[in-house]
């Protein structure tokens, strides 16, 4: 494949013609200052190149959203030391299997794949079933516990730091999201490098440096999670509005981030 050619998963040349005018999912495009966005860039890799010096061993959890697309290219050119790692939860879609298999080819096997415990799921399936999840929040946060946090715990024995992807204007939850925290769940260091960026600065980098993403982005997704708990959004809906829909915003979280 050569130096220009754009990465996608997706096969519609529509969404392709669409996409110099409009974000993947259809909303029309805005275009962010290139200036700003350089220096996004700038202390972005700044943030990066510090954790890299002082925290390491440090590992990125990415669950292959396009922040975390632009987060591990970034990685990837200036701070290889950092390592990456995803959770296969089980119930993902497959346009994000394909995705994961589309950065092994651009980018080598670099991302460390963690799964949930079979007892664990079992547990939750014989008392919740195995849709279970929509009856409650609290039958929804065990099944994030079975198949994302106890999965996180075991990709995080041993480091010093982990990052993630999250920015401020994703939600209500997120909007007071600092760079650096240190995560007392966990007990240890937490970074979110780009929680200055807006959702144009994110998808300006991914055309720049044509980066691979999920395809579901290019069918009205704009935050992808498993395939049961996530859902395309309508115009004017929050970003994270198809997560989790059936619960109000405020509750909308699995686990992996808390105070």
């Amino acid at each position: 494949m050569s130096a220009n050619a754009v990465y996608t998963l997706s096969r519609d040349p529509q969404v392709t013609t669409n996409r110099a005018n409009k974000q993947p999912d259809g909303r029309p495009d805005r275009r962010p200052d290139r200036n700003n966005l350089q220096q996004l860039i700038e202390s972005t890799v700044a943030t990066l190149q510090r954790i890299e010096a002082e925290y390491l061993p440090a590992s990125m959890a990415s669950s292959l959203s396009a922040e975390d697309m632009v987060l591990l290219d970034l990685i990837y050119r200036n701070t290889p030391r950092i390592t990456v790692f995803t959770i296969d939860t089980g119930r993902l879609n497959s346009e994000t299997y394909a995705l994961h298999q589309l950065v092994r080819e651009r980018y080598g096997a670099i991302i460390a794949t963690f799964y949930p415990q079979t007892g664990d799921v079992e547990q939750y399936t014989e008392h919740y079933g195995i849709n279970g999840f929509y009856a409650s929040i609290a039958a929804r946060q065990a099944c994030c516990a079975a198949r994302k946090v106890a999965p996180l715990r075991r990709a995080l024995a041993g480091q010093r730091a982990w990052l993630t992807g999250m920015r401020r204007e994703q939600a209500v939850t997120r909007e007071h999201l600092p760079v650096e925290e240190f995560d007392e769940a966990n007990q240890l260091m937490k970074f979110n490098p780009l929680a200055a960026w807006q959702e144009e600065d994110i998808w300006q980098y991914i055309r720049d440096n044509a980066i691979p993403y999920n395809a579901l982005y290019d069918k009205g997704y704009r935050s992808i999670g498993c395939a049961p708990c996530t859902r395309a959004v309508a115009a004017g809906e929050d970003a994270r509005a198809g997560r989790w829909w059936w619960e109000a915003p405020e509750h909308k979280e699995c686990g992996l981030h808390t105070k």
